[in-house]
Order: C-alpha cells, then sequence, then structure tokens
C-alpha cells in the first residue's frame, strides 16, 4: 500500500514559486549603449528621447508638432 503525501499550505507555495516564470518575460541582455544627440543650435548634448522637442540650454526647437483629430481624441475647439 502507498502512502499518499499530505501537502502542507508553505509546500505548496514553494511548489509554485519555482514553477512560476518571471513577469513580463524572459530578461534579454544586451551591450550598454548611450543614445545620444547633439542640438544642431548650440551643440549642447542631450539624451535621444521621444517626446523632447526644444533644447534645454538655447530652447532650440526640435521638433514642431501640430496636433490634429485623432481616432479616439479630438482637438479641441475654444471658441466657444
Amino acid at each position: 500500500m502507498e502512502e499518499k503525501k499530505v501537502s502542507s499550505f508553505l509546500d505548496k507555495l514553494k511548489e509554485k514559486a519555482q514553477k512560476q516564470s518571471n513577469y513580463g518575460g524572459e530578461t534579454e541582455i544586451k551591450e550598454a549603449e548611450m543614445n545620444l544627440r547633439n542640438c544642431p543650435n548650440c551643440g549642447a548634448g542631450r539624451a535621444k528621447q521621444d517626446g523632447v522637442t526644444h533644447c534645454a540650454y538655447c530652447k532650440f526647437e526640435f521638433l514642431n508638432v501640430k496636433l490634429t483629430d485623432g481616432l479616439y481624441i479630438k482637438k479641441e475647439d475654444n471658441s466657444i
């Protein structure tokens, strides 16, 4: 006759913790890099980030963004 092993609550938690995977998937190993861009007006270095529109030093405008009607968001009408 086989003996059935009764798992305690703590044993079940340990077993579950060992089986689970990393949140967000496996870690991707990449080479270290610096993503920089120089201001064409004053030459100051800055981190290349999406959404940065002006130079922090000379206020040169990198991107001129105009809002238009989108799929879900409509531009505001301030004539009221």
